[in-house]
């Protein structure tokens, strides 16, 4: 499978400069950003993060969400690849089907009454998004009767404006030091 490079037009060079894809940092940054942007990337209205299992199941859901036709959709992230995302997000997927009433509960409280009347329990899903997969998850996939997808991410350009950021926020700091030092120096004299 061969994905897209992404380029930007290079107007010092009179060409084009590929920009560089990276995974997060940290899985949480994954996270976050797909969570305030749910709906728009993935088709699904956002419930909760990080959602207690409880103690006998011990676990946290990543994301919650109600999807477009009315399904109940957990969301999984890992920073890059995972053997068991799958098999953690099936684990909590069972447990979502056992606890009909708390999803319920909740899609009241955050979307209404109206949408807890419509939640359609015939095809909840799973979403797994991670950096990318196995080749035996992606058969998995194919074999398992429920609806799962995978959802392979990339950042571009994040890293490069957040490093000039900081040599700039560095520059301004040094500027004020030096000039700090400059009218201390003064004081002094």
């Amino acid at each position: 499978m061969s994905g897209l490079k992404l380029f930007r037009m290079d107007t010092a060079n009179s060409g084009m400069a590929e920009v560089m894809s990276r995974l997060a940092e940290i899985e949480a940054g994954v996270q976050s950003l797909v969570e305030a942007h749910m709906e728009t990337l993935l088709g699904v209205r956002f419930l909760a993060s990080e959602y207690s299992t409880g103690p006998v199941h011990g676990g946290r859901i990543d994301s919650l969400g109600l999807d477009e036709n009315g399904s109940p959709v957990i969301v999984e992230y890992k920073r890059g690849t995972d053997a068991g995302v799958i098999d953690q997000g099936l684990f909590y997927l069972a447990w979502l089907m056992d606890h009909r009433a708390e999803f319920e509960h909740l899609v009241r409280d955050r979307l209404g009454v109206t949408a807890a009347s419509q939640v359609l329990w015939s095809g909840p899903r799973l979403i797994c998004i991670a950096g990318d997969f196995t080749r035996y998850d992606v058969h998995a996939v194919r074999e398992h009767r429920r609806s799962i997808d995978l959802v392979r991410y990339r950042l571009f350009g994040i890293q490069v404006a957040r490093r000039a950021r900081r040599r700039a926020v560095a520059r301004a700091a040094s500027d004020v030091q030096g000039a700090s030092m400059v009218e201390l120096a003064g004081a002094v004299d």
